[in-house]
């Protein structure tokens, strides 16, 4: 098979493409003939050995969380119901890091893929998994965000953000969201009622003019964000932080680490068939140029998900 590679942490430079043998498909897993993956931050900083110390790592990695694509193979334990034929979509995280998305061929764990949403193509599908479960598991589970809520979303014009905003509104919630200027039509068209910029100064005083401080607060940008966030909400026990698990818990909130859901994948799924849910594609690369991919997604802000083609 086809994969993308490195086998030593650095910049994207050492990214490559080239043949690497096929993947047994384990007792409890199926295998995928993958036919779309994605970019998430999270990809490049295992790349550049940020993580090296969180997990197992195991040189060379094949990158990549998110998958889209066909079952080829089923092995003799899975009782999930999944055939050989079915369409899917997953995050396949592991306890270790070496065999990623960015390959022809993935063996996934059962528990990490469910069926894809009939409507959405393999490019959108593989553009939801991670970050569809960060904002379900952090607004659902740790949050609990129901009608009436008044709920703030950092980053809300980001891949995770956009996804959190809508899945808030569908649980019949306000969403206040923070955004560049340059992104402030698309947040709204997401379903935010208001729409602040994270650059004009504090967010807990710019809430002052739009009804005070929230009922919740999901941080996907840490920093100053996050050390302001005791002030943006009524209660610091509801704040959810994904980037910086001590900072939070200083001011009595959460962090977040996203682990795979078949559950969570189904639920996604039906929000994407009601039309309570889509993802925003950026920008669409082949396997080839994936070290362009990451590259894009080091600069930030690209306005959506990042897919590579397989």
């Amino acid at each position: 098979m086809r994969a993308a590679s490195y086998d030593t942490f650095g910049g994207p430079e050492v990214l490559t493409v080239g043949e690497r043998p096929d993947p047994p498909v384990g007792p409890d897993s199926v295998l995928v003939r993958v036919r779309a993956t994605s970019v998430n931050p999270v990809d490049w900083k295992v790349r550049e050995g940020h993580l090296s110390g969180a997990f197992p790592h195991h040189l060379p990695i094949i990158p990549g969380w998110d998958v889209a694509g066909v079952v080829e193979a089923v092995g003799p334990a899975v009782r999930t119901g999944v055939r050989v034929g079915d369409e899917v979509w997953g995050y396949v995280r592991r306890d270790d890091v070496s065999q990623g998305t960015a390959a022809e061929l993935v063996p996934a764990p059962e528990r990490t893929v469910a069926l894809k949403p009939p409507s959405m193509s393999f490019e959108e599908a593989a553009a939801v998994p991670l970050a569809g479960l960060t904002a379900h598991q952090a607004l659902i589970e740790l949050l609990e965000v129901g009608p009436g809520d008044r709920v703030l979303v950092h980053a809300a014009s980001g891949g995770v953000g956009q996804l959190a905003v809508q899945i808030a509104v569908a649980r019949g919630a306000e969403v206040v969201g923070t955004a560049s200027p340059a992104h402030h039509d698309l947040v709204r068209e997401l379903g935010a009622t208001v729409v602040l910029d994270h650059h004009a100064g504090l967010v807990s005083e710019q809430l002052a003019a739009h009804g005070g401080p929230v009922d919740a607060v999901l941080d996907l940008v840490g920093g100053d964000a996050l050390a302001d966030a005791a002030a943006q909400v009524k209660d610091p026990a509801r704040v959810v932080s994904i980037i910086d698990p001590g900072a939070v818990a200083e001011i009595g909130g959460r962090y977040l680490f996203v682990r795979p859901d078949r559950d969570g994948l189904d639920a996604l799924a039906a929000l994407v068939e009601q039309g309570q849910l889509r993802v925003t594609v950026a920008r669409t690369f082949p396997l080839d140029e994936i070290a362009d991919a990451h590259r894009l997604s080091e600069e930030g802000s690209p306005g959506g998900k990042i897919v590579v083609t397989v």
